[in-house]
């Protein structure tokens, strides 16, 4: 079944082996995250860790790597966990079309066990550390927000849950990047144009479901709710919260409410990114926390993220083909599939049938205006419907033998480019490329290609015999 909350989601990893305790004593500098950038290093299966013993901190529990491999993303959907990578696509693809899911609005949470309403000390109650040692400060990096469009009357569909990184300024101070394309950066720049403070809560240690959700690169006027529900295949729950005006999710650990304050800037950074770089430091818009809500012995949930591969990685990697994927189809229905899994989707690769000479620099067109075109998609490759974009061997062939600079390249200057890309200059733009890597159709003409090899024709037949005998010489029978 779904899990409502972070804690079933950690049994269901431990039950089937994909959850480490480590119960001996850390550092919180720099065992955490060097564990948790270890735990990056051993593959495509690593295992969530729940840190129990951590020096300076009394009680203090914190879990990394919740979504750090393809198993343990698997497990999040209720499939097997050796589900392949293509198939967990297809099925996140199927279940995405089940949009929009019933949102669920229960009466009370777990996380209204303990209420912090005046003195707030984010120092005393969250178990913080720098995940990168050039880090400006303290970091929460898996945390999601939700706010609303101030300039509706009626704004509840308006609202959104997104994943932000938060640097800890103060007691009860904090900085939030907004880049421009997420949908926060729309309500706040709404709020600041009626003089309004921006009314937040910041949500962590939560479901596996909405933390995927609030990294994917839905439409504006999608609610995240119900692309959990209908991604989970079961109404998702939320607590509507009286104070901040918000639905919240029901199954947080921790629930900090406030509001970004209206045109206000403090520097904020450097922070080591998915890009693998630091990022430096701006000037960001800055939070006041006037409640702290959490559950009794709650876990903070983190996320480390540094050189790729880490966890980010694989929480952003399948939430983002997917919505790409249906975006594309809705106007190109030879789309076959769209691997976003890189840096983010600073790359993106799609493999689709072709009309007519040109047709692949068009499905390239409309890859760089989607919603996560517009901020991210730097370079998109495009290959053939006989080339599995998730094998980058076969994309490596495609681009090697069909690509050709003097008809398949389509470089695009003065687009816009999420500022943490440290080749954009000014920070924020940069030049786009296509690159055609598909089989020329006429009238498009040029090169050789009449006499593409082809797999023996009971080529997959014997993948699945050898399988089957590979596993069973293991097995010993």
């Amino acid at each position: 079944m779904p899990y409502a909350d972070l804690r079933s989601y950690l049994a269901a990893l431990e039950q089937q082996q994909q959850l480490l305790h480590i119960e001996e004593q850390v550092k919180p500098e720099p065992d955490i995250s060097a564990a948790a950038c270890a735990a990056s290093k051993l593959g495509e299966n690593s295992p969530a860790l729940l840190f129990e013993n951590i020096h300076g901190y009394h009680d203090a529990r914190i879990a990394m790597n919740v979504h750090g491999s393809w198993p343990n993303l698997a497990i999040a959907m209720d499939l097997p966990k050796n589900t392949p990578l293509k198939s967990q696509f297809f099925e996140f693809v199927r279940r995405y079309q089940n949009y929009p899911g019933e949102v669920e609005y229960r009466d009370s949470a777990p996380w209204q066990e303990v209420v912090i309403d005046n003195d707030i000390n984010l120092f005393d109650i969250l178990p913080l550390f720098r995940l990168n040692h050039g880090d400006g400060g303290f970091y929460i990096d898996k945390a999601s927000v939700v706010s609303r469009d101030p300039s509706l009357e009626d704004n509840e569909q308006s609202q959104n849950v997104g994943i932000y990184r938060i640097e800890v300024k103060g007691r009860n101070r904090l900085g939030l990047q907004p880049v421009p394309a997420h949908d926060i950066a729309i309500h706040l720049q709404r709020a600041e144009e009626l003089g309004l403070d921006l009314p937040i809560a910041i949500t962590i240690g939560n479901d596996p479901m909405i933390s995927t959700v609030g990294a994917m690169p839905i439409l504006y006027d999608q609610s995240e709710y119900a692309m959990a529900a209908a991604l989970n295949g079961q109404p998702y729950p939320v607590v509507y919260s009286q104070y901040s005006g918000l639905d919240l999710p029901w199954g947080s650990e921790f629930v900090l409410e406030g509001k970004i304050l209206s045109r206000v800037r403090e520097a904020e950074g450097p922070f080591g990114e998915f890009t693998g770089h630091y990022s430096g430091g701006r000037r960001m818009p800055v939070v006041e926390i006037t409640k702290v809500s959490h559950r009794r012995q709650p876990i903070f949930e983190h996320l480390y993220l540094g050189m790729p591969w880490t966890e980010i990685d694989y929480m952003m990697g399948i939430n983002t083909c997917a919505p790409l994927y249906m975006q594309l189809k809705q106007a190109f229905p030879e789309v076959v599939a769209v691997n976003a899994l890189y840096t983010h989707g600073l790359i993106v690769i799609v493999s689709t049938k072709t009309r007519f000479g040109g047709f692949a620099k068009g499905v390239g067109m409309r890859v760089l205006t989607t919603p996560h075109g517009l901020g991210y998609a730097k370079m998109v490759i495009v290959v053939d419907e006989t080339v599995d974009p998730f094998n980058l061997p076969q994309v490596m062939w495609a681009i090697s033998t069909k690509f050709n600079p003097d008809y398949d390249l389509l470089k695009i200057p003065g687009l816009s480019i999420l500022p943490l890309d440290p080749a954009s200059q000014p920070a924020g733009m940069t030049s786009k490329v296509i690159i055609d890597a598909t089989t020329p159709k006429a009238p498009e003409e040029h090169g050789h290609f009449s006499q593409e090899l082809r797999d023996p024709v009971t080529t997959e037949a014997w993948v699945g015999k050898l399988q089957t005998l590979i596993a069973a010489a293991k097995s010993g029978h």
